[in-house]
């Protein structure tokens, strides 16, 4: 199950990044994140703590449940 809602986040941030036209390179300048780790979460290869995920919705301009809104 677990790794079932990391590839749903990783295609969920990849989707919203791709919508606004970033590169991961991109995206990891505006997280703060390297873009090694953009690539690997939106390939649901990590588990994220509860702090990056803000980020990401911060990066998005959104509020976490609009993130979590697979």
């Amino acid at each position: 199950m677990e790794s079932s809602v990391l590839i749903k986040f990783g295609q969920r941030i990849r989707t919203l990044r791709k919508a606004r036209k970033l590169t991961q390179k991109q995206l990891a300048v505006i997280t703060g994140f390297h873009y090694n780790y953009i690539g690997m979460v939106e390939r649901g290869e990590r588990d994220l703590r509860l702090t990056n995920i803000e980020l990401f919705a911060s990066a998005f301009d959104m509020s976490l449940s609009e993130l979590f809104n697979i």
